[in-house]
């Protein structure tokens, strides 16, 4: 089970993940960096990290970052959805729904030899 992130928390984790400093994030987030150092410090005890490196390793193990853009079809579909905690989009449901309700079939590949 991946942890919840706050989309707040997230755009946290995309920006440790971009290499950015605690001063940098702050001047984002329009903080102090004792604000920044706290929000990376909340993102990476969510995640159980001990460090940024380890929290953005994670957070790709999870699917919470995969590393590529973000946009529409530019992702692994239904199953990204669920881990970075958004409702999956109407193509990847009705993908989802083709893939769990498409019939198995047996491999013929032994039968063609004999």
């Amino acid at each position: 089970m991946s942890p919840e992130l706050t989309p707040h928390q997230l755009h946290v984790l995309r920006m440790v993940a971009e290499g950015r400093t605690h001063a940098q994030i702050a001047a984002e987030l329009v903080v102090t960096p004792k604000g920044a150092t706290a929000a990376v410090n909340r993102v990476l005890a969510k995640l159980g990290a001990a460090n940024a490196p380890h929290a953005v390793l994670l957070a790709c193990q999870a699917g919470i970052l995969d590393g590529r853009p973000q946009r529409h079809g530019d992702h692994a579909g239904y199953e990204a959805h669920r881990r970075r905690g958004e409702k999956p989009c109407e193509p990847c449901r009705a993908g989802e729904r083709a893939y769990r309700n498409k019939p198995t079939q047996p491999h013929s590949d032994k039968q063609e030899a004999a």
